[in-house]
């Protein structure tokens, strides 16, 4: 087959594979026109073979990029073992890591699920149990404004943007919205009846925005006056992100919750959440309360104490070529006047414009970069922790030669 036949065929692949999904797949999703066939790196190749330089790691699960040697050796080892026994039965693996990420985080317990959405809904029947067993009337759920906490029930219902709960109709009774960082309306807001206070130190979705210090120190006094429980969700700047295995911990000294959730990264792209919680939010969850049918099986467990092996070796690098990222867009917006802000930590990094940005993807892809946009105007970078500074400079590169045709 000549190299044209053969170019015509992939063609002919990729616009199978997006018919195939058009006519048989729920179609919830808005999908880019990319077909990915494998990664290598921090590089993913479409059915065409073309190289893609990958700013956004499966919106931040590929954290170590992709087929990292040491991970693939952990994947095949245990594999040949065992893929899955159930919470029926022990496993060697699932109290290695509880302990791992108790030691880590500061707290005391872990609870294994699949995912960011199912550990917050974890995280709320723990704050709803105990406040109930306090008072029947202690269910109250302070959340953000431009939060966004999963798509499940429970967690939509404390997610502070209207335009995904709407909708559904009416979701979880009890829950309060408040702005980000406004320490009198949180303050207004909390009383005995609240069961608990759930905040993103950065919230993902809502555009990359940072919680400010005093204002997480105020909720976790607030939480502790009125005997309720303060939840940190870490799904997408947790399990070192930010260049600290828990983004609380970027202050000095870290505001401790108690309950923090986590998922994106923790097995280096297996499913895998998990809810820590001190020994007072642990307690809430009696036998039988809560589980998970493939939570916290071998192989993820496994593969999961090898990736936080991995991620502690990269914390600090992951602190430096963030700040190189982070300077080098501050530089581009100096350069295009529809660039607002360059603002996050670590290697979570949001670019605010004045113009939408889907367009600015496509013509991304079109060039071989990846990233996607948030909230309409937020260009969103969540590259792998294995990025080095000569790709942080291709990609700049490749941004300033796509940002010149806005």
């Amino acid at each position: 087959m000549d190299t044209q036949s053969a170019s015509v065929q992939e063609q002919s692949l990729a616009a199978q594979v997006m018919d195939l999904e058009r006519q048989y797949l729920v179609q919830n999703y808005s999908r880019y026109p990319l077909v990915l066939r494998r990664g290598k790196g921090c590089y993913v190749y479409d059915v065409n073979g073309k190289r893609y330089l990958d700013l956004i790691s499966g919106i931040g699960v590929n954290a170590l990029g992709h087929g990292h040697p040491r991970i693939l050796r952990v994947i095949r080892a245990q594999a040949a073992l065992m893929l899955h026994s159930s919470n029926l039965y022990y496993h060697e693996y699932q109290g290695l890591l509880a302990k791992r990420l108790a030691e880590a985080s500061g707290l005391a317990r872990a609870f294994f699920c699949n995912s960011g959405t199912e550990a917050v809904e974890g995280a709320l029947k723990m704050a709803l149990a105990r406040g109930r067993a306090i008072n029947p009337e202690k269910v109250e759920i302070i959340s953000l404004d431009n939060s966004f906490h999963g798509r499940t029930l429970g967690a939509l219902s404390i997610t502070g943007q209207a335009k995904y709960r709407e909708p559904f109709g009416t979701l979880l009774p009890g829950v309060r919205f408040v702005a980000r960082n406004d320490v009198a309306v949180l303050e207004q807001a909390v009383g005995p009846r609240t069961a608990a206070i759930v905040l993103e130190w950065i919230q993902g979705e809502g555009g990359i925005y940072p919680l400010q210090t005093e204002f997480a120190r105020r909720a976790r006094q607030l939480a502790d006056e009125h005997d309720a429980l303060l939840i940190f969700d870490e799904i997408q700047c947790g399990i070192g992100r930010t260049g600290k295995f828990f983004a609380y911990q970027l202050a000095e000294p870290p505001v401790l919750p108690d309950i923090a959730v986590a998922a994106k990264p923790l097995a280096a792209g297996l499913p895998l959440g998990v809810i820590l919680a001190n020994e007072k939010a642990a307690a809430a969850l009696g036998a039988g309360m809560h589980g998970s049918t493939f939570g916290g099986g071998p192989l993820a467990c496994r593969v999961a104490l090898e990736a936080l092996d991995i991620i502690e070796e990269k914390l600090l690098h992951i602190h430096h070529v963030g700040g190189c990222f982070r300077m080098e867009l501050q530089e581009l917006a100096r350069h295009f006047s529809f660039i607002k802000e360059v603002r996050g930590f670590g290697l979570m990094i949001g670019m605010e414009l004045d113009v939408p940005g889907r367009q600015i993807v496509l013509d991304g892809i079109a060039e071989g970069l990846l990233f996607n946009c948030t909230h309409e105007t937020v260009l969103r970078f969540l590259p792998p922790y294995i990025i080095t500074e000569q790709e942080i400079d291709r990609a700049v590169k490749t941004l300033t030669k796509v940002l010149k045709k806005v």
